[in-house]
């Protein structure tokens, strides 16, 4: 990378963190006010949701009033190459549930793609202050720290897998650790990035929800892969079609160590 894509590499990571903390922030404002009434405050969410996301928007069109922006909620229309190829996709309260109820596994997320290329994930947790970033080819930064996935060639009852909500009516499972599901794509692909779980299985998901987490996964050493271990290729649903088959997100090379342990009911 020469120095003046260096320069502006370095400009987009600043910018990112930056409007993921502000945003996070903003968000601050309305967490943990659901109506307790209410198992899901759909109100408060979308209020939320929607000054958030119109924070994004405006910061982004603002610093760069030549890219794309893509998000939940926004028209879905996809983008092509050319000179001004560049596209924020974003998540600005990914763990909604959570959100409403102050259980405080939630974030916002970030990335940016130029001409379908990845160029950088960001993800922040504004409750735990936690901050997971990487540009595409280089190393996982959490809280400024560098890290790396050590694969481990075995699971035990002290190995974690992530799940989605409906898991439990579509799969049974065989996996000797703990199962668990923390309501937030984002937060599951960066713990695993991060090596605190062996894997995490997606579904129903949308490319903003896996965007930002996939970056930061691939540069710590892990990929997302169909569960039958075919590949998987984000630039397949930029139109912002759900994925509808399940992914398993894990390091490099362990998928078929877990998938060993699932079947489709």
């Amino acid at each position: 990378m020469g120095g003046e894509q260096e320069g502006q590499a370095q400009s987009f990571v600043e910018f990112a963190e930056n409007l993921v903390k502000e945003t996070g922030q903003r968000a601050l404002k309305y967490y943990g006010r659901g109506d307790p009434q209410f198992k899901f405050d759909e109100e408060l969410v979308t209020e939320a949701e929607l000054a958030i996301r119109e924070f994004i928007r405006s910061s982004i069109a603002d610093r760069f009033p030549e890219h794309h922006i893509l998000g939940e909620g926004d028209d879905q229309t996809a983008y092509s190459h050319g000179e001004r190829g560049f596209q924020w996709i974003a998540d600005p309260l990914d763990g909604t549930a959570n959100f409403q109820a102050g259980i405080p596994i939630w974030g916002v997320s970030l990335a940016l793609f130029k001409n379908f290329w990845p160029i950088l994930g960001v993800f922040h947790m504004p409750i735990t202050g936690d901050m997971y970033e990487a540009l595409e080819g280089r190393k996982l930064m959490v809280n400024k720290r560098s890290m790396r996935l050590e694969p481990e060639a075995v699971a035990d009852n002290e190995s974690v897998l992530f799940t989605y909500s409906r898991f439990h009516n579509e799969f049974s499972s065989t996996f000797p650790g703990k199962i668990r599901n923390l309501g937030c794509t984002a937060a599951h692909l960066s713990y695993v990035a991060s090596g605190r779980a062996e894997g995490a299985l997606l579904k129903y998901v949308h490319i903003w929800d896996l965007a930002a987490g996939l970056i930061l996964l691939e540069a710590a050493g892990g990929e997302i892969r169909y569960l039958d271990g075919g590949d998987f290729h984000l630039n397949d649903y930029l139109d912002s079609q759900k994925v509808n088959e399940p992914l398993l997100a894990a390091p490099a090379g362990v998928h078929s160590l877990i998938s060993q342990y699932l079947e489709r009911l």
